[in-house]
């Protein structure tokens, strides 16, 4: 089996960054999502190695290994864009596909749209790209959702953060299993007083695809650097709707793949059927039958199936 190997690498924006990485070859740069790590790629990083590339996961910002600065205004999407264009420089390639998952998603997109001469393709996984709205984030998601909206009540200091981090295995536990497609779903507009794992049940087993194994890996990985900076992402909605003028509504030209679950709750099926509006070379958009959010960890084998297909377009 190919060996995973682990190293940290300082790219143009200062950041000294954990990387895990397998293989050797053209470029795939693997960027997660909340609350996960490069952990979340173990099945991709083997797959893509046997298959000829040089796969490699980073520990995103703020994340795991990586850790990050204690300024929250430090957590832009600016600054992680810039994180994965100066991983591409510091690991001697000239350009990488992108592939994003979560979070990893609007930070892979936002490479392909700011960056495309470092881009040979981008996949955005459960997070289609979403063209800059006309107002600020936050105050669109208190109008339709309300104060209780998950991502704005993530805007909160300190509390989410306490929550998140009072039993982590059980954090990780209930999160990774109630957005599963194996999982009853985690409700986005959260109880009054209440917080995410209100609505993400303990259960009573764990997935197929998860094992307790995983969960003390994810918990290892979190122990240093905790959840403040997973949730400062967060924090920055309105800060990146700033910085981001000059891109609104610009299109994302590099070739692309879209790859989700038909029960993820996150992804918003408006947002996959116009894609191609903003994406003009959209070449698939696969769609995982029972697969809730964490799409490479739940249904490895397809996703990895569908990433070594438009690899091999390009």
């Amino acid at each position: 089996m190919t060996e995973i190997t682990h190293r940290f690498v300082e790219g143009n924006g200062g950041l000294r960054m954990h990387v895990a990485e397998a293989g050797e070859g053209p470029l795939v740069l693997l960027l997660h999502g909340f609350p996960e790590c490069w952990y979340s790629w173990r099945h991709q990083l083997t797959a893509l190695a046997a298959a000829g590339f040089h796969a490699v996961a980073p520990d995103q910002r703020g994340y795991a290994r990586t850790g990050g600065p204690a300024d929250p205004a430090q957590y832009t999407i600016l600054h992680t864009s810039g994180d994965a264009v100066g991983l591409i420089d510091a690991l001697g390639a000239d350009r990488a596909v992108v592939v994003g998952h979560d979070w990893g998603a609007p930070v892979a997109w936002a490479v392909a749209q700011m960056r495309p001469d470092k881009v040979r393709g981008v996949v955005g996984m459960s997070v289609p790209h979403r063209p800059r709205g006309s107002r600020p984030p936050i105050e669109t998601m208190r109008r339709h959702f309300g104060d209780n909206f998950y991502m704005v009540r993530f805007q909160e200091p300190d509390a989410p953060e306490a929550e998140l981090g009072r039993d982590p295995a059980a954090t990780f536990r209930r999160i990774l299993h109630s957005t599963s497609g194996d999982g009853p779903g985690t409700g986005l507009i959260l109880p009054e007083g209440r917080g995410i794992l209100d609505v993400s049940p303990e259960p009573a087993a764990l997935p197929g695809w998860l094992t307790e194994e995983d969960i003390a890996v994810y918990v290892a990985e979190y122990a240093d650097s905790g959840f403040t900076g997973p949730l400062n992402w967060y924090r920055n909605l309105d800060r990146n709707w700033s910085l981001t003028a000059a891109w609104h509504r610009a299109p994302i030209t590099p070739p692309a793949l879209f790859i989700a679950g038909d029960r993820d709750p996150v992804g918003g099926s408006d947002a996959i059927a116009r894609l191609s509006d903003f994406v003009p070379d959209l070449r698939g958009t696969v769609s995982l039958a029972d697969c809730g959010h964490w799409t490479q960890q739940e249904r490895p084998a397809e996703v990895n199936e569908a990433l070594l297909d438009f690899l091999h377009t390009l």
